[in-house]
C-alpha cells in the first residue's frame, strides 16, 4: 500500500506542555487506538486468555508505580497525554507499551504465549563504521506489527526543557519506539516473547530515557538499571560508533558489543543463558526469525560486508572485496519481499508498518510510513530543532546581557557621562552581541 509522506508532531516545553500538546494533536485518534489495543489484550489472542476490559486496565493500573519511579519526567508527559486524550491512565500504558504488557498479562494472569500469535516480526542491525560509508556506523530497523497498527506512526520532533533533543518514529499515544537524540545516541528494538513478565516499566519509557543519555554507555547503564515489564530486544548505538545489542527481559540482560562486522537481529532470543526466559512460539515463526536473521546477514555480507554476523552467530563471506555499505543498501534491505518487508496474510496480520535508518554520526535519520518495498524513505537531520533552540538561546542570552551591562554602567557612572558615551557604548553592545552570535 502507498503512504503518503510520514506525519510530523512537534513537542516542546516541559513534559507536561509536551503531553498537552500530543493528547491535542491526536486526542481522538489515540482513544481509538488505545481501545483497540485493550481489546487485544482482553481477547486473549495475544495475552494468553480471555479477559474482562476491567481487568485489562487493572493489571495496567498495576504498572504505574514502576513507570513513575523509573522516570518522573516521562511518566508525568505520558499521563499529561491521557488526560487531555480522555483515556485513563492504565489505557495509556497499554497504548504505549501493548507488547511489554502482554508479556505481564502472560506472567501474571497464568496464561501461556498463544502459538498461533507471531507478535511483530522486525528485522535490525548495526553496521560498525569500519564497514559503513564515510567510517559512520548506522542503525537501522523495520518495525513489523498487527496491521491495524500502521495507519498510526507518526515522526515526533522533541525538545524537552530538560535535556537533549530528540526524534523518535513511534504511534499516537506512545512516548516514543525508535529514535535518535542530539548527542548521537541511538536507540532501536525488537520485540522478544518473554515467560518472566512483571508489574514494570514498559519498553517506551525506557528508550525514551536511553535517549536522554549522552553516549552508549549511559544509555546501556539505563537499560541494564530497569524494572523491565517484558522482553525486548535494544539496539544501540553512539556518534562515536559505540554500540551494543542487548536481548533485555526482566531476569536477565544479555549484552554483546558491536565489533568489527554488522551484527543483525530479530524476534528470537539468541542468548544461551536468556533463552530459558522465551515463552514458547510457533514453530513456523521461529523459523520464519532464524530465517530472517541469515537473509539479513547475507544481504549484508553482499552488501560488501564480509563476514556480517546474526545475533546468534551465524555468518556468511559473500564478499571478496570490502565496499563501505551505504544507506541506500539498507534502505533496499529493509524492502527485500520474501521475508524481511512484511505483508499481512489470512492467519497472521502482521505487516511491516514502517522502517528507520540512523546515521549518528551526522545526525542524519530517514524514515519510511508504511512497507519500504512500497514507499519511499524521508531523510531528516536530528540537529535542526536543536540548532535553531541553540541560536536562540545564544541571542536570548547575548540580549540579557547587554540589558544587565547597560544597568550596571548607567548605575555605577553619572549619567551625564553615560550621555556622552551613549554612541560608544551602542556600538560596543552590538558587536559583543554580534560575537556572541556568531559563536
Amino acid at each position: 500500500m502507498r503512504r503518503p509522506p510520514i506525519r510530523q508532531l512537534d513537542l516542546a516545553g516541559s513534559p507536561e506542555e509536551m503531553g498537552n500538546a500530543h493528547g491535542r494533536a491526536h486526542a481522538a485518534e489515540i482513544r481509538h487506538y488505545a481501545e483497540h489495543r485493550v481489546d487485544l489484550v482482553a481477547g486473549g489472542l495475544w495475552s494468553g486468555g480471555p479477559l474482562k476490559r476491567g481487568a485489562v486496565l487493572e493489571l495496567a493500573d498495576a504498572c504505574l508505580d514502576a513507570h513513575e519511579s523509573f522516570s518522573p519526567r516521562l511518566h508525568a508527559e505520558m499521563l499529561s497525554m491521557a488526560a487531555v486524550a480522555q483515556i485513563t491512565p492504565a489505557e495509556a500504558i497499554v497504548v504505549g507499551g501493548f507488547t511489554d504488557f502482554v508479556d505481564t498479562v502472560r506472567a501474571v494472569a497464568g496464561g501461556s504465549h498463544p502459538v498461533s500469535v507471531s507478535e511483530d516480526d522486525c528485522t535490525a542491525f548495526l553496521v560498525p563504521a569500519s564497514l559503513a560509508e564515510a567510517d559512520a556506523a548506522m542503525l537501522g530497523q523495520t518495525w513489523d506489527m498487527h496491521d491495524t497498527a500502521t495507519d498510526h506512526v507518526i515522526l515526533a520532533r522533541l525538545q524537552p526543557d530538560a535535556g537533549p533533543g530528540v526524534m523518535v518514529f513511534t504511534t499516537v499515544g506512545c512516548l516514543g519506539q525508535i529514535g535518535m537524540n542530539t548527542h548521537g545516541v541511538c536507540v532501536g528494538i525488537n520485540n522478544l516473547v518473554g515467560n518472566d513478565g512483571r508489574f514494570g516499566v514498559t519498553w517506551p519509557t525506557v528508550m525514551r530515557e536511553m535517549l536522554a543519555q549522552s553516549s552508549a554507555t549511559e544509555a546501556l547503564d539505563v537499560l541494564l538499571g530497569a524494572d523491565l515489564a517484558g522482553a525486548h530486544n535494544y539496539l544501540i548505538l553512539d556518534s562515536a560508533g559505540c554500540g551494543f545489542n542487548v536481548e533485555a527481559m526482566p531476569s536477565i540482560r544479555a549484552v554483546q558489543s558491536l565489533g568489527d562486522m554488522p551484527l543483525v537481529h530479530t524476534n528470537h532470543v539468541t542468548n544461551p543463558e536468556a533463552r530459558r526466559f522465551e515463552g514458547e512460539r510457533d514453530a513456523a515463526m521461529m523459523a520464519d526469525s532464524r530465517h530472517r536473521l541469515q537473509l539479513a546477514a547475507e544481504l549484508l555480507s553482499g552488501c560488501g560486508a564480509d563476514g556480517a554476523v546474526g545475533a546468534d552467530g551465524a555468518s556468511d563471506n559473500l564478499a571478496d572485496d570490502l565496499v563501505p555499505i551505504d544507506v541506500k543498501q539498507l534502505m533496499e534491505l529493509t524492502g527485500e519481499p520474501s521475508a524481511i518487508c512484511r505483508r499481512p496474510d489470512a492467519r497472521y496480520r502482521i505487516e511491516t508498518s514502517g522502517a528507520v535508518i540512523m546515521r549518528p554520526r551526522s545526525a542524519d535519520l530517514w524514515a519510511c510510513w508504511g512497507q519500504p518495498a512500497d514507499n519511499d524513505y524521508q531523510h531528516f537531520s536530528v540537529q535542526d530543532r536543536a540548532s535553531a533552540k541553540d541560536r536562540d538561546d545564544v541571542q536570548n542570552r547575548a540580549s540579557a546581557k547587554d540589558r544587565d551591562d547597560v544597568q550596571n554602567r548607567a548605575s555605577a557612572k553619572d549619567r551625564d557621562d553615560v550621555q556622552n558615551r551613549d554612541d560608544i557604548q551602542a556600538g560596543s553592545i552590538h558587536m559583543r552581541a554580534a560575537a556572541i552570535r556568531a559563536d
